[in-house]
């Protein structure tokens, strides 16, 4: 249960530095955080792998970058999608 905490807290982080990053930020606050932390760890593995420091079993640098990317398409399907009902 301790790990299960660990590990959203720095879902969190990470995504709050992803959303900081990328232009247009991650709408959601905590809860987006944590969206664009995990999925951000989940694309950062699956494109770069495991390197750099790792904590909660989540590698740190490519958790980071995959956020960014993460926040960054999410912002573009949304300003396709407000520029579309408009």
């Amino acid at each position: 249960m301790l790990g299960l905490l660990i590990t959203l807290i720095i879902a969190i982080v990470i995504g709050m530095i992803g959303s900081a990053i990328a232009p247009g930020g991650m709408p959601g606050g905590i809860l987006g955080a944590m969206i664009a932390g995990l999925v951000g760890a989940w694309i950062g593995h699956a494109l770069l792998g495991s390197w750099g420091p790792v904590l909660a079993d989540i590698a740190i640098v490519p958790a980071i970058i995959g956020a960014v990317i993460f926040v960054f398409l999410l912002s573009l399907v949304s300003k396709a999608m407000h520029s579309a009902t408009n």
